[in-house]
């Protein structure tokens, strides 16, 4: 395999659990050499979340994947000292502390800048750097109610709910990424040399994917409220029960995919009808869309009913557990299911890498590492100590 795309770009990453451990793991599948900092205590508290065998989590696997683990104790001034000589390394330096930590430490971004003037500081925290709500304790959960999710998921007759992962902490690691590269090209390409901090709070990245929300409300004073399945405004877009009690997915919301699909379900006479020519017209009669789809695929077992779909090129689908995912030839030909070498576990499965690059594809090197694996290779390589000062380090606890 050639190059990848992020060779040569050096990663510090500090903190725990997901926003930032997971934007680490984005840039060190494209490449980036990413050094994660961990306690020589305890480690990233996601080495014993969910399922644990041999004593590790399966999930470290696959979120610290292509990392180097060393073990540093930051509430130490010896250790705050070995992160400012590691910041003359790097290019990018990931934390996800609350607000005020890293100065607590003698880390902020004001006196880190003056070790490494081309520093790119990411912070991830669940309100952002400032602003009054800065010091309150943020986890994904929180960003994703205040962002204005947890409001519109579920049923109206029901309580709010939430989507069965961590969306908000997933997507805050995703405007991280988004924001190094930047960041990056701003200092490399356009040749500034500068470095910069990119400031991601949870709530905002949660509340930047909340579409039309903000206008409508200022605007119509329109609140969107919970609509189970549906999708409001835009119709025909809902999930359906097949005879054989399974569920199918339909967007139909398109003019024409609409058409196709009353064909498909033998009703031309509503494909013509003028009252369903757009979907404005059609929001207005969604129930009885929804209602007419359904007695139609009610009629016929979901296998039938997906043979007439992708015959009329009507997007739709099933509803995957991570059963029918694994066993998925689409998912096997697109190599999002790989197997990767664990030791004292064998072969683990795991999820590929997103996207696919052409010329530059990322790759899974190594699977997450024991804790504290690369510590001496790291101060080593990166520092230049030799084994006495390693050894006196390890005496007094640092690493």
């Amino acid at each position: 395999m050639g190059k990848k795309a992020l060779e040569g770009l050096k990663v510090l990453e500090m903190g725990q659990l997901i926003a930032g451990p997971f934007a680490s793991r984005l840039l060190a599948e494209f490449g980036a050499e990413v050094i994660k900092v961990e306690s020589p205590l305890t480690g990233d508290a996601i080495r014993s979340w969910r399922v644990v065998e041999n004593g590790t989590s399966l999930w470290w696997y696959v979120q610290s994947r292509n990392k180097k683990s060393v073990t540093i104790d930051l509430r130490q001034a010896e250790g705050q000292d070995i992160i400012k000589k590691l910041v003359k390394e790097i290019d990018i330096l990931i934390e996800n502390f609350r607000p005020g930590t890293m100065e607590k430490w003698g880390l902020s971004f004001e006196e880190l800048k003056i070790i490494n003037p081309r520093l790119i500081m990411i912070r991830v925290s669940g309100y952002g750097q400032d602003g009054p709500y800065k010091d309150k304790a943020g986890f994904g959960s929180i960003g994703e109610a205040m962002g204005g999710l947890r409001y519109i998921t579920g049923y109206p007759d029901r309580p709010p709910t939430r989507v069965g992962i961590s969306i908000g902490d997933s997507l805050s690691a995703l405007y991280s990424v988004i924001g190094a590269l930047m960041a990056v090209y701003h200092r490399d390409v356009n040749g500034t040399g500068e470095g910069q901090v990119i400031d991601v709070a949870l709530y905002e990245s949660v509340f930047s994917l909340m579409e039309s929300m903000v206008p409508e409300f200022d605007r119509a004073r329109l609140i969107r409220e919970r609509t189970g399945s549906t999708l409001p405004g835009i119709t025909p877009s809902n999930t359906y029960m097949c005879s054989d009690g399974k569920y199918v997915v339909i967007g139909a919301n398109g003019d024409a995919i609409f058409k196709r699909l009353m064909y498909a379900m033998g009703r031309e006479d509503i494909a013509e009808d003028p009252r369903f020519e757009n979907n404005a017209n059609r929001s207005e009669h969604a129930e009885y869309l929804d209602g007419l789809i359904e007695g139609w695929t009610k009629s016929l077992p979901f296998l039938e009913v997906m043979e007439y779909l992708d015959k009329a090129k009507v997007p739709a689908g099933s509803i995957y557990s991570v059963e029918d995912i694994m066993n998925d030839p689409h998912y096997q030909a697109r190599q999002m299911i790989q197997e990767v070498a664990v030791e004292g576990l064998g072969m683990l499965k795991m999820p590929g890498i997103v996207p696919k690059m052409s010329a530059t594809p990322g790759g899974i090197e190594w699977a997450g590492p024991k804790l504290g694996q690369h510590t001496e290779d790291v101060l080593e390589e990166k520092l230049r100590l030799t084994e006495e000062q390693i050894s006196d380090l390890k005496e007094k606890g640092i690493i």
